[in-house]
């Protein structure tokens, strides 16, 4: 008997012809080229505005927003690391900000031993980096749910409180930095320089996420969160793939604490504290979970109106400007709770064109 000649009623659906991935063969449809143009012009406004931050900051004769928003996509670039598991793998870590510790306390422990190369820091910071992310990820993915969400936050409370036991290193006082790393040809003690390299390493990483996760890598990781049993039936290892996601995403949060400690000169064990992780997490739901910059407008509107809400430069009737910065933290909790009411895909999702293909 003659094996029945395959057509495209009986192929079996790989993840070359899953919907929304390129076969190379096919040509794109002039209407999938405007929604994908279309979704991609917030993405461009974003990236030029901060392009615009440097001229605004010369104009105004002082580098307060240059500091402000390098702060931003710092914490944005940690929260993009995060919503590679959460948004996109649905796995909820409480735990990242430990990676966020690593890369900073690389840099600051290189350089109290007179290492200030920033490639040498960067190398030590990753290696540390995977290593501790494997073995951590290796045991949180033996459970899913609650129990994962329980040990990440476990794991990060170990190193955060082995930080503060490291007394030649601060110990709970942190440690100081005494200047920024070195990098030939850029003087990173130079604002603007530093801002540029910063918005540099985000287009960068931002661009290798969204490959990553428009790849069969990312397609099944996003598989597995919505079935992992089905994946593991289709013949992948869901674990393996998850493992993977979970190292690359810490990897990510690494990079970003090597440059908050060049940004804050410092390293402290409260980047480990299970609150800056909860605070990764509100970023990430801000912005839009599963989207690609969501997280960084999640940052942006997380990071600005803390600073608005506990400053407030507008003078109001009464004793409201005085309540508003004393109690900032209850307004601010208000605006968390209209936002998850009320915008369910978050800033950012709100913007982009409906569809799959804003990511």
């Amino acid at each position: 008997m003659k094996p029945m000649p395959s057509t495209p009623a009986t192929q079996v659906m790989t993840l070359d012809t899953i919907p929304g991935q390129s076969t190379g063969f096919d040509n794109m449809p002039p209407m999938l080229q405007q929604r994908r143009m279309k979704a991609s012009l917030p993405a461009i406004a974003i990236f030029l505005a901060l392009c615009l931050v440097p001229v605004v900051s010369h104009f105004l004769g002082h580098t307060y927003y240059l500091d402000l928003v390098s702060r931003i996509m710092i914490l944005g670039l940690a929260a993009i690391g995060l919503n590679i598991i959460l948004g996109y793998g649905g796995m909820i870590s409480f735990g990242h900000a430990l990676y966020l510790g690593v890369g900073a306390y690389a840099v600051g422990i290189l350089a109290q031993y007179g290492v200030d190369s920033a490639l040498l820091q960067l190398a030590a910071a990753l290696i540390f980096g995977t290593v501790i992310a494997y073995g951590v990820g290796y045991v949180c993915l033996k459970v899913s749910g609650m129990a994962f969400i329980m040990i990440t936050l476990a794991f990060a409370q170990m190193f955060y409180f082995l930080a503060i036991s490291l007394k030649e290193y601060g110990g709970d006082d942190g440690l100081q930095i005494t200047a920024r790393s070195h990098i030939p040809g850029i003087d990173l003690s130079n604002p603007y320089q530093f801002y540029v390299l910063v918005l540099a390493i985000l287009a960068i990483a931002t661009y290798l996420a969204h490959r990553l996760v428009r790849s069969r890598f990312g397609t099944v990781v996003r598989g597995c969160k919505q079935n992992s049993r089905r994946m593991v039936a289709l013949g992948f290892s869901a674990r393996r793939y998850q493992l993977l996601a979970y190292v690359i995403s810490a990897q990510i949060v690494v990079l970003a604490g090597v440059l908050l400690a060049n940004l804050a000169l410092f390293a402290s064990p409260s980047y480990m504290s299970w609150t800056l992780s909860g605070d990764l997490i509100l970023m990430c739901v801000l912005g839009g979970l599963g989207t690609l910059l969501g997280p960084l407008v999640g940052a942006a509107a997380f990071v600005g109106l803390e600073e608005f809400l506990s400053t407030m430069p507008i003078d109001l009737p009464g004793n409201v400007t005085d309540l508003i910065t004393t109690h900032w933290l209850g307004f601010f909790g208000v605006f968390i709770v209209l936002v998850v009411l009320f915008m369910r895909r978050g800033i950012y999702g709100i913007f982009t064109a409906k569809g799959a293909y804003h990511d």
